[in-house]
C-alpha cells in the first residue's frame, strides 16, 4: 500500500460518516486528525486494548495452516493486532471427537500453544452445538440417561484437556430458534431441555475457574428472541446455575444495525454476567464501494463503543480478519468485504475506526 493510500484510508476511518440509520447504537462522534500532521497511527489494536484491559480478538484455524509468503503475511498480521485467539472451527465437536472413544486435540492444541506464545488469551468454542457434531454422535441411537452421558464425558474430557489454558468456554451455542423457542437438535431432542443447566455444570465441575457463556445470534439488540434469552438466562442466574456470560455473536448487514443494544448489555449485566461480542463482522453488499465502506467502518466504532460502556463488555471478538478467508461470500451470496483487513492484508476504514475508538 502507498503512503498515499493509507493516509486516505486513515482519513476515511476518522471522518464524519453515517453510523447505523436506525439508531441501534449511539453514533460516536468521528476523530478528525490535524490535517497539517503526516503521521499514520500504526499502533497495533491489541497495544491499545491491552492499556483499557481489553481483550481484541479474532477467529482463525485454516488461515493459520496457510503455507509460504500467505502463510507468514497471515501469522504476522494476527499475532500484530490481536491478543485473543478463538478457533473457528477446531474446538467443535466433530473436530475434537471423530470417534466414541477417541479423541483429536493436535490442531486445537497448536492454537493453543501459539496462543499461549504470542502473549494471548483462548476463548474456546465450543461445547455443546446443534451443528458439526461427529456422525457417530448424531447417528447413533441413544437412551436419554445415555445421551446426557455421552454429553457430559464430551465436556469433561474436552475442558479437562484445555484447564488453565483456555479463558473461556461457549458452553452451549445457538441453543434458541430465531422464534425464540429451544432449538431442535440431537441435544434438546435426546436430553430435553435441561441439557443447557447439565452442561453448565459439567463444564464448571471439569474446571472451577473458567468462564462459562451461552453464545448467540440475533440476540443482540431488544427483540423477541433476546428476549427469551434474556429470560433462560434469568431463570438459570435464579437456579444458580454456573454461567458467567453471554456471547453476542453479532454478525451484521452495514447500516442495519440492531435496536437498543445498550439497553440489551445493561439488563444481561444486571444479572451479574458477563456480556461478550464473540463472532463479530459487518457484511456489505459486493462490489462493495467507498460509501459502503464508510457506514460499515462507523458501524464497527458504534457497537464497539456501546461495548465499552460497559464494564461487565471487556472481550470483542471478530470471526476472521481479513477479507482473504471469511465465511460471508459462501453463506450470504452478494455480500462479503466483512472483515477490517482486506484480501491482501491491508488495513480498510473500519481497522482504522477500531484503532479510534480502543485508544
Amino acid at each position: 500500500m502507498t503512503r498515499r493510500a493509507f493516509l486516505a484510508l486513515t482519513m476515511l476511518a476518522v471522518s464524519a460518516c453515517g453510523g447505523s440509520s436506525d439508531g441501534g447504537t449511539a453514533p460516536v462522534t468521528p476523530i478528525t486528525p490535524n490535517p497539517t500532521t503526516p503521521a499514520v497511527d500504526t499502533t497495533p489494536l491489541r497495544t491499545y486494548a491491552s492499556r483499557r484491559n481489553f481483550y481484541i480478538g479474532a477467529a482463525i484455524d485454516r488461515g493459520f495452516r496457510f503455507t509460504g509468503t500467505e502463510g507468514t503475511t497471515f501469522t504476522n498480521t494476527f499475532t500484530r493486532q490481536f491478543n485473543m485467539l478463538v478457533a473457528e472451527n477446531d474446538m467443535k465437536h466433530a473436530s475434537l471427537h471423530p470417534a466414541q472413544n477417541t479423541y483429536r486435540f493436535t490442531s486445537a492444541d497448536s492454537l493453543v500453544a501459539f496462543a499461549d506464545a504470542n502473549n494471548m488469551k483462548v476463548r474456546g468454542h465450543v461445547l455443546v452445538f446443534h451443528n458439526q457434531n461427529a456422525s457417530w454422535l448424531t447417528s447413533g441411537t441413544w437412551t436419554p440417561a445415555q445421551a446426557k452421558q455421552l454429553m457430559i464425558d464430551h465436556i469433561t474430557q474436552v475442558v479437562t484437556h484445555f484447564r488453565g489454558k483456555v479463558m473461556e468456554w461457549d458452553v452451549v451455542n445457538e441453543i434458541l430458534a430465531d422464534n425464540g423457542t429451544l432449538r431442535a437438535g440431537w441435544y434438546l431432542n435426546n436430553i430435553g431441555a435441561d441439557y443447557i443447566a447439565d452442561a453448565f455444570r459439567a463444564a464448571r465441575a471439569a474446571d472451577p475457574t473458567v468462564g462459562l457463556f451461552y453464545n448467540d445470534y440475533n440476540v443482540e439488540g431488544i427483540s423477541p428472541k433476546s428476549d427469551s434469552a434474556y429470560k433462560l438466562v434469568a431463570d438459570l442466574v435464579a437456579k444458580g446455575v454456573p454461567i458467567t456470560g453471554v456471547g453476542f455473536e453479532s454478525h451484521f448487514i452495514a447500516g442495519q444495525m440492531p435496536q437498543n443494544v445498550d439497553a440489551n448489555m445493561q439488563r444481561f449485566a444486571a444479572l451479574g454476567l458477563k456480556v461478550h461480542i464473540t463472532e463479530l463482522d459487518i457484511r456489505v453488499p459486493t462490489p462493495s464501494t467507498s460509501a459502503s465502506l464508510t457506514t460499515q467502518a462507523q458501524n464497527y466504532r458504534d457497537y464497539l463503543a456501546a461495548c465499552m460502556r460497559f464494564p461487565a463488555c471487556d472481550v470483542a471478538v471478530l470471526w476472521g480478519f481479513t477479507d482473504k478467508e471469511s465465511w460471508i461470500p459462501s453463506t450470504f451470496p452478494g455480500f462479503g468485504d466483512a472483515l477490517i483487513f482486506d484480501a491482501a492484508y491491508q488495513p480498510k476504514a473500519s481497522f482504522f475506526s477500531l484503532q479510534a475508538q480502543l485508544k
